[in-house]
């Protein structure tokens, strides 16, 4: 039997592409001729090559595809012919893990141990902060069951889109108050639960720093969820990340899960530096008497904590009735400087910046976490 390329182009038109519905010819997937080579020596079998080109290095029908394609060749031209396929991308592959953000030059997890401690306004404010303070900021809201950031920035309507760059489409993250931002909150109806299992919720999260157009930033900060869970090992496992901060109001039963989440980073399979505690809530001060302090969850518990497991106190943020009004109206008080509380934010800003800069200096750069 002669083998010639109208045989192979024969073949691969009897094979249906499930992304367009249509033969692999007509979805214009076959890249060149295909190549056939017969025999040298007698016994030898003919080699045909053939590349396919697929949107993206994850269709997920790839695989099935290709299975499909070396079956039909065989099947019309005889099962002893030797079929290699080869696959091309119209949009490059993502970039491999430890090279996803290039340009970020300092990787902050802002993270809590427990729920409800005001982890996210802490993130919402550094961030501000820091692009005040004048550095180039991103925050990545990934909490995926609760996202809050584009409420915290009032851009809950803004819906990102995607350009084509460097071959590969890219989100472009929304800029607000000098951030720029992203959350699954953009993407998923704000009425609606998220019941996801972990696979989807990290598969989102992972296009959510791989997928997007960060660019150059000093300072790239996580919002994490509550506990220790699959999107933290995610993160683990996906970036390098210079350092993690502790939110904990002085309470008790908060101090306990802020030891948890210590403990996860300074674990020796994790091995991230704790950059320092903050202190929320640390105690109640009434607009009209600015001056009063009322320690309603416990006194300086933060405070003992940081010195107990040696690291920085880097601020105690006081409960002020504003810093919730502002967050909820999408104008948080770090805009403001003129203030008490916004004065207390841009004071933690400056202190992560002294603490990043001498970690960088007496440490190395964080391993991503190698674990399954």
């Amino acid at each position: 039997m002669t083998l010639y390329p109208k045989l192979i182009m024969d073949a691969l038109a009897t094979v249906t592409y499930a992304g367009t519905k249509k033969n692999l010819v007509e979805s214009e997937m076959v890249a060149d001729t295909p190549s056939v080579a017969a025999p040298s020596t007698e016994g030898e079998p003919w080699k045909v090559k053939v590349v396919l080109v697929f949107p993206r290095d994850t269709d997920p029908f790839l695989k099935s595809t290709v299975k499909a394609a070396e079956a039909a060749i065989k099947y019309h031209c005889g099962q002893d012919v030797e079929v290699t396929i080869e696959t091309e991308f119209k949009t490059a592959p993502r970039p491999e893990v430890g090279q996803m953000l290039p340009g970020v030059k300092n990787i902050i997890a802002v993270s809590s141990g427990k729920g409800g401690v005001g982890k996210s306004t802490v993130s919402a404010n550094l961030a501000i902060a820091l692009a005040r303070l004048g550095y180039k900021v991103g925050l990545l809201d990934t909490d995926i069951f609760g996202p809050s950031m584009p409420k915290m920035f009032h851009v809950e309507d803004e819906k990102p889109y995607a350009i084509h760059k460097d071959g590969r489409d890219l989100i472009i993250p929304v800029e607000k108050y000098g951030v720029k931002l992203l959350s699954i909150g953009f993407f998923v109806s704000p009425d609606t639960a998220t019941l996801w299992r972990g696979g989807m919720a990290t598969s989102a999260l992972k296009q959510l720093i791989a997928d997007a157009d960060w660019g150059e930033l000093d300072y790239f900060i996580l919002d994490t969820p509550p506990g220790t869970s699959d999107i933290h090992l995610t993160l683990l496992q996906t970036l390098p990340i210079t350092g993690a901060v502790i939110v904990s109001t002085p309470q008790a039963v908060a101090l306990a899960d802020a030891r948890k989440g210590i403990d996860m980073y300074r674990n020796e399979k994790v091995n991230v530096p704790i950059l320092g505690l903050i202190e929320n809530m640390a105690w109640f001060t009434p607009a009209e008497l600015p001056e009063n302090k009322y320690y309603i969850f416990g006194k300086e518990g933060c405070k003992k904590l940081a010195e107990e497991m040696d690291v920085p106190l880097l601020a105690q943020i006081p409960l002020v009735q504003s810093i919730c009004d502002n967050g909820d109206a999408g104008t948080p008080v770090a805009l403001n400087s003129d203030t008490a509380t916004g004065l207390a934010f841009i004071s933690l800003a400056q202190a992560v910046v002294t603490v990043v800069n001498r970690r960088n200096k007496e440490k190395p750069k964080t391993q991503i976490v190698g674990m399954k």
